[in-house]
């Protein structure tokens, strides 16, 4: 099997050069006992050297044999998570009211919504969604290329976080912004990135180039 089709196989190669790891999407990170049970079935049925919960929310089953890849997608019967490639990853969402005590705004609803609608879409570079419930920020939205806290009075939208080698802490856009005008921003925001960023440009890389002066007329426009 080529690299590529490897790749488009949701298959990521591991430090023994023999081996692979794949991860279904598990929007949000929330999760059925049944499919659970159905991750641990694939894992025991091809030996998989370990099940281990990424920092993306979702679960990779490590270790799996080339020659399986094919069959265990087949028993799993899910969807590959978009952990590689240029495009919109899988987004990373808090329990917020749904469950969280401290919640301000309803993350989840939010983030399971965005990750329906934008999951695996391609883009100039990868980009990272983070929806938290409350300024405890636990999805990291301050270093996501879209970030979105709740706060009493709606959500504020942050632009161009990113970790790695450089970090970059998001810029603020917007505040107090409804339910239904954080899925209207981040259109907005998806189509300014897509429609003018350079190949493998994030998008913090792009506000940098334009100045976010110029990046909030191209939302507003």
């Amino acid at each position: 099997m080529a690299g590529k089709d490897l790749l488009e196989k949701g298959a990521v190669v591991q430090r023994d050069k023999e081996t692979y790891a794949i991860a279904p999407h598990l929007p949000g990170g929330v999760v059925s006992s049944d499919t659970l049970r159905k991750l641990a079935d694939v894992a025991d049925k091809y030996g998989a050297q370990a099940i281990k919960v990424t920092g993306s929310q979702r679960i990779a089953i490590v270790g799996i044999k080339e020659d399986d890849i094919d069959h265990a997608w087949s028993d799993l019967d899910m969807k590959p998570g978009a952990a590689i490639g240029l495009c919109v990853r899988s987004v990373k969402i808090c329990p917020g009211t749904t469950f969280c005590k401290r919640g301000r705004q309803d993350s989840l609803k939010v983030g399971l919504k965005l990750d329906e609608l934008y999951h695996g879409m391609q883009l100039p570079n990868k980009l990272k969604i983070g929806v938290s419930g409350c300024p405890n920020s636990c999805s990291d939205n301050h270093f996501r290329d879209i970030g979105i806290m709740g706060m009493p009075n709606g959500f504020k939208i942050q632009v161009g976080g990113k970790g790695g080698i450089k970090p970059r802490i998001a810029d603020l856009l917007m505040e107090n912004v409804s339910e239904e005008g954080v899925f209207s921003a981040v259109d907005k925001i998806i189509k300014v990135y897509a429609e003018n960023a350079k190949k493998h440009e994030r998008l913090g890389a792009y506000i940098d180039r334009i100045g976010l002066d110029e990046f909030k007329k191209q939302i507003e426009a």
